[in-house]
């Protein structure tokens, strides 16, 4: 169960925010029975880079087997 401020991983990709598979997120708002989320991605310096509504098939609960990884984003155009 994800439940809000927990660490979610995004299952695909969103090219028009510049998200890839496996980029993390934090979920700041659950919906009715955890039907969607809002998930904030942010950069390493804490910038908001998106807020979105997503469904339970887009994001999943981090595992503590997991090793965090860090990348450059790529420019999105405005």
């Amino acid at each position: 169960m994800i439940r809000e401020l927990d660490p979610v991983v995004l299952t695909h990709d969103i090219p028009e925010h510049g998200l890839t598979q496996g980029d993390m997120g934090a979920m700041v708002h659950s919906y009715k029975e955890g039907a969607a989320f809002e998930v904030e991605f942010v950069t390493a310096e804490g910038k908001t880079v998106a807020l979105l509504t997503l469904n339970r098939a887009d994001v999943r609960a981090v595992s503590g087997r997991e090793v965090l990884h860090v990348r450059e984003r790529a420019r999105v155009a405005a």
